[in-house]
């Protein structure tokens, strides 16, 4: 009992156990000489002190057998390597069995299980002398010699990644990983190079370095220092700050690390330290280049492959490249799809004649894409000419492979400009705001046929007489078929002459749209089509609609919603309203068949839909089948794209939620209500800053006075994505914990209990990956800045599975977001590049 001490036994009593507590922790930290790590799992790492960072073999994912010497972050769930042994630019990965062990010349060896040497720790010093190793809480392994000195550490031989404390000269550099999950060594450095501080592509061959397409400024040491901010000195002496920015760091709430990633984005990290402060992985506090494709466009970097490869197209996507294959292409590599693509018809020089044109042109045709351009694979150029003239050049040309066509418009005279490309196609890029120019590939026909190399070339008598045997034949018919077709075109101008006087005297006043084949109805016609507007069928923030039947007799039925309260400003500016909707085609778009424009009435005719809304299909009695809700969400997700991109006259919806998705007979999706914004009574309607939408679905800028995108539509969307995913509503879930789905849908996502969202739905469950999928697309499209929600085209693309989908940031604002989520919101504003 502790009575039965002294005073002076009770102290020594206490500073034994205090110093064995603290000799048992070094004990634990440090590695003596002949210590040793096997890859077998029974003694598998060298902890620090802390616990957060270790040394040891982790299993290389896909190749379980298969082991990588390396330091990770030991203290958080996700995998994160940090630093890896390397010989000779390709890591040292070992078979099971085989150990690393300190020797007594103050090396770590790596040895196979056949006690072959396969990596051995350099010496920074002559001084042999070797105490002890450690793993530090730094992230540092280190060799400490007798005299207290290092004989070796990690830090000095850096891989990808830099941490806090860690400091890297002239003489070091950060090298990117080839791809994810292979530690070989990429075609990524950043370095100093004659007093620049610069991110460079190497050459995968020579090893050789590119032109950088990223420099920081002139500088000769990289700085991270432990507050978790990193700096350089510049050629004055000078520190700068490079990141975060606008953010103070904080190291004892957050684990730092800056990493260039095997897409050339060097990037800052930040994971919190305690896990009740939530999130499940890294956050991008900051990242250079802000648009790694436009810097191989913008930069000397010109040459080399680019960060997507040969004959690719490569998009910004929240700070990385999202690289896709061009018509007509297809990936090097499915599992890396940042190597480039290879061209799925494979010409040769029987493609050619003799003078450098296209054998057989008609077996090509032209698939084109906007607002993509390839800058440096050019060889001819045309200028000016027409859209016409530069397919044409291209389809004859057996050299060309793409022909990249600037928008016509742009010019006084109305031709543009055309360039025509030959592989390999270098750096290519997408951008809907700064590339003005559609990018024609030439692709043979689907049905075309490709002569057998084989078959012998006619010659020339040959050629020459099955010409003139051809030309009699077809001349001998040609008369007669002229004569029968006349006949026939004359028999239907008869009919539809008849036909057109029946309609003029049944409606004079009806008249069609030759520019977008709309029918303009009397009032009178839609009034008797709907029996007196009689059956409703919804109504919205535009008016209301009714169940209309044009003709009788075959239940052509239609829905014609007669419009409230339009601007005002006469019938030409309705009328361009109108014919801009009435242009946009698409399945996933409910279509226009006419309009009413008389005196005071404003009325839209449409197809009509059979299954009514999305609204009613949701949360309805029976809940909809899982696999019929994807369907429709990758059916909303293309209609936006095609309105926010693909159609002449970009469309902001500005009111998307359920309500206005329709469902036709094979309950395929349609976007309603489209194009309508700007005939609804605002008074800032010319300057789209009004706030418009519906509760729950409507994007935090609309109430910062600030001007509406189309990420107003993602931020819609996201939130009904959530409801498709869960069959609840926004704003209406009963209970209380989960009165806004937004914010019950990520917590349930932050806490690893998507389940939740899905309680009742066997189908869903049983689903796990997609569920997690669409859920991070969703969190994505209502994050709080526009900036970092995707674009309607890559939420299209992640749907598809085309797009890898990343862990997305905490969505909510530091000021309205409910307590749990502030310390993991801290720096969510330095997430915006």
């Amino acid at each position: 009992m502790i009575s039965a001490f002294s005073p002076t036994q009770l102290l020594l009593l206490i500073f034994i156990t205090i110093s064995w507590i603290f000799a048992t922790v070094e004990a634990q930290s440090n590695v003596s000489v002949g210590g040793f790590l096997s890859a077998d799992g029974t003694n598998t790492a060298w902890r620090s002190p802390s616990g957060d960072f270790a040394l040891g073999f982790i299993a290389i994912q896909g190749q379980e057998h298969l082991f990588l010497l390396a330091i990770w972050y030991a203290s958080i769930p996700e995998t994160t390597i940090v630093w890896y042994a390397n010989y000779r630019e390709t890591p040292a990965v070992a078979a099971r069995n085989s150990k690393v062990e300190l020797t007594g010349t103050g090396h770590l060896v790596l040895k196979d299980p056949g006690n072959k040497e396969l990596w051995r720790s350099q010496s920074l010093t002559n001084d042999s002398q070797v105490s002890h190793a450690a793993m530090l809480d730094t992230g540092n392994f280190v060799i400490s010699s007798q005299n207290s000195g290092n004989i070796w550490e990690s830090f000095k031989y850096p891989t990808d990644t830099i941490l806090p404390s860690q400091e890297l000269d002239v003489n070091q550099s950060l090298s990117s990983v080839l791809a994810e999950a292979n530690y070989s060594k990429g075609k990524y450095q950043l370095r100093f190079n004659q007093g620049s501080f610069i991110l460079n592509q190497i050459d995968m061959f020579t090893k050789k370095p590119y032109n950088n397409y990223y420099s920081f400024g002139d500088g000769s040491r990289l700085i991270f220092n432990g507050t978790g901010r990193i700096q350089y000195l510049n050629s004055s002496g000078s520190i700068i700050n490079l990141a975060p920015i606008n953010t103070v760091p904080k190291p004892e709430s957050y684990y730092y690390r800056a990493t260039l990633g095997f897409d050339g984005v060097f990037t800052l990290y930040s994971y919190p330290r305690n896990p009740s402060a939530g999130g499940r992985s890294w956050s991008v506090l900051w990242f250079k280049p802000d648009d790694i494709c436009l810097s191989f466009v913008d930069s000397t970097a010109r040459l080399g492959t680019g960060p997507c490869g040969y004959n690719s197209i490569c998009e910004p996507v929240n700070g990385r490249p999202n690289c896709t294959c061009p018509p007509g292409f297809s990936f090097l590599d499915e599992k890396n799809t940042h190597i480039g693509c290879k061209q799925d018809y494979t010409s040769s020089a029987e493609d050619c004649n003799p003078d450098g044109s296209t054998v057989e042109e008609d077996r090509f045709e032209f698939r084109s894409i906007l607002f993509a351009d390839f800058p440096f694979s050019d060889y001819g150029i045309l200028q000016p000419a027409t859209e016409l003239e530069c397919r044409q050049s291209c389809l004859l040309d057996c050299t060309c492979a793409v022909a990249i066509l600037q928008d016509p418009s742009l010019s006084p005279d109305g031709t543009g400009t055309c360039w025509k490309k030959k592989l390999p196609l270098s750096n290519g890029r997408f951008n809907r705001v700064d590339i003005d120019r559609t990018a024609l590939f030439k692709v043979p026909k689907t049905n075309a046929s490709r002569r057998s190399p084989d078959t012998p070339k006619p010659s020339d008598g040959n050629r020459n007489a099955a010409i003139l045997i051809l030309s009699v034949l077809l001349g001998t018919s040609a008369i007669f078929n002229f004569s029968f077709l006349a006949a026939i075109a004359l028999i239907f101008f008869c009919l539809y002459r008849r036909r057109l006087q029946h309609l003029e005297g049944v409606h004079s006043h009806s008249r069609g749209d030759l520019e977008t084949n709309l029918r303009s109805f009397t009032y009178k016609e839609l009034e008797q089509a709907t029996n007196g507007f009689k059956e409703e069928l919804g109504r919205g923030a535009f008016g209301t609609v009714y169940k209309g039947e044009l003709s009788p007799s075959n239940g052509n039925y239609v829905a014609v919603k007669k419009l409230g309260k339009v601007v005002q400003e006469g019938e030409r500016e309705f009328k361009t309203e109108v014919k801009v909707i009435g242009h946009t085609h698409h399945k996933n778009l409910v279509r226009l068949l006419g309009y009413c424009d008389e005196e005071q009435h404003r009325l839209l005719v449409y197809e009509f839909m059979g299954n009514g809304s999305l609204s009613n299909f949701l949360f309805g009695v029976l809940r909809p089948s899982w696999q019929k809700r994807l369907q429709i969400a990758s059916g909303i997700a293309k209609g936006l794209a095609y309105l926010h991109e693909e159609c002449s006259t970009q469309i902001i919806h500005c009111d998307i939620k359920p309500q206005n998705i329709l469902l036709d007979d094979c309950l395929t999706a349609k976007i309603s209500d489209f194009g309508l914004a700007k005939l609804l009574i605002n008074s800032k309607t010319q300057t789209l800053t009004g706030v418009r939408g519906t509760k729950g679905y409507v994007a935090p800028e609309w109430f910062r006075n600030s001007p509406v995108t189309v990420k107003v539509d993602v931020y819609s969307f996201g939130v009904m994505l959530l409801e498709i995913i869960c069959c609840r509503k926004c704003v209406e879930v009963e209970m209380d914990e989960e009165a806004i789905l937004t914010e019950w849908a990520f917590d349930c996502y932050n806490e690893g209990m998507m389940e939740k969202l899905v309680e009742n739905d066997e189908e869903a469950r049983n689903d796990v990956g997609r569920l997690e999928m669409l859920l991070k697309v969703a969190i994505w499209c209502v994050q709080y800045e526009p900036v970092l929600r995707p674009s309607m085209r890559t939420v299209s693309m992640m749907l598809e599975g085309a797009v890898q989908v990343p862990s997305p940031p905490c969505p909510f604002p530091l000021h309205s977001m409910s307590m749990k989520y502030q310390n993991d919101r801290v720096s969510f504003s330095s997430l915006v590049p």
